[in-house]
């Protein structure tokens, strides 16, 4: 298994995307390539697509799958541009997708990513494309009182959102806050103290993160879309690791799983809505309790499973 990044729920993703002979795959966040490589070897004619915004993720990636050579596709550009990386490898309908929407263990490890709120003289940078111009020093410094109010509150669901808000506030005021160890100190001093444990800050630089990444920035449209892209009994797998990105999957799933919505009273259908796929997992899965204790990162994952109808 590669270094570079654990996948989370392999097996439940195997199963779930119910791999077909000759089935052509879209993996939208290839990370360290570990359900990509899982899907290429699960039947020696399937055939692979995968993205990833990540450069070192993309480079990891290509070594990973060098087995396959000729199987698959790899694009560095974010899965939302879904529509044109499938156009230009010749791809109609997938008989199933994956998206895997948390953040690599490389991502966070990697100090100079600036992701990991307990390393005290990295970066505040949090970008999974290094290309992007919006960082994390960024939105701290120069956004405004209201703006970052809204980000903690939104994205994450902070309780003590304004209170850290105006800490931040006062101390940028008195120089830059450059550093993840920077940050932190604000925010532990911002929440009082019988809240103040080593992951307290985990909230607001989840909150940063997501704004920088613009994580759920058309993921409602992706989501749709992608789906709409499968053929007939294709699978989709969704894995999340926060309550927003999964209200948004479930949301889009639940709807798109219903049919007709005109009032019983009716005597025929006018809305013409169609039941477009049904659920595999009323409920999400979570990870086994062996991988929990091996993979604590794998604690907060579900995985939503959803078929094309037929």
């Amino acid at each position: 298994m590669s270094a570079y990044h654990r996948p989370i729920m392999v097996n439940e993703v195997l199963e779930g995307l119910n791999i077909r002979a000759g089935g052509v795959y879209f993996d939208g966040t290839a990370g360290g390539g570990g359900h990509s490589f899982a899907i290429l070897a699960a039947d020696p004619t399937v055939r692979l697509v995968a993205t990833d915004k990540d450069g070192d993720a993309i480079r990891e990636v290509t070594q990973r799958l060098s087995p396959f050579e000729g199987r698959y596709k790899l694009y560095r550009t974010d899965f939302r541009d879904y529509a044109q990386v499938l156009d230009d490898a010749g791809v109609g309908l997938l008989d199933g997708y994956l998206l895997d929407l948390g953040i690599s263990s490389h991502q966070i490890d990697t100090r100079e990513r600036g992701f990991a709120y307990m390393a005290d003289d990295a970066p505040l940078d949090m970008r999974m494309d290094d290309r992007a111009p919006l960082t994390a020093k960024t939105v701290v410094n120069e956004y405004s009182e209201e703006e970052l109010l809204r980000i903690l509150r939104e994205y994450g669901e902070e309780t003590f959102a304004a209170s850290i808000v105006r800490n931040l506030v006062r101390e940028r005021a008195k120089g830059e806050i450059a550093t993840c160890g920077a940050l932190r100190a604000v925010v532990e001093e911002s929440v009082p103290a019988k809240y103040r444990y080593n992951a307290c800050a985990r909230k607001t630089f989840q909150a940063i993160r997501i704004e920088v990444n613009g994580e759920l920035d058309g993921l409602k449209e992706c989501v749709e879309g992608l789906t709409r892209r499968l053929k007939p009994g294709g699978r989709a797998c969704i894995l999340t690791f926060h309550s927003l990105e999964d209200r948004i999957v479930k949301s889009v799933f639940r709807s798109m799983s219903e049919g007709c919505t005109c009032p019983k009273s009716f005597p025929v259908c006018v809305c013409g809505k169609k039941q477009e796929i049904e659920l595999i997992t009323k409920k999400p899965l979570t990870a086994g309790e062996e991988e929990r204790r091996e993979n604590p990162r794998s604690t907060s994952a579900k995985l939503r499973i959803a078929k094309k109808t037929e």
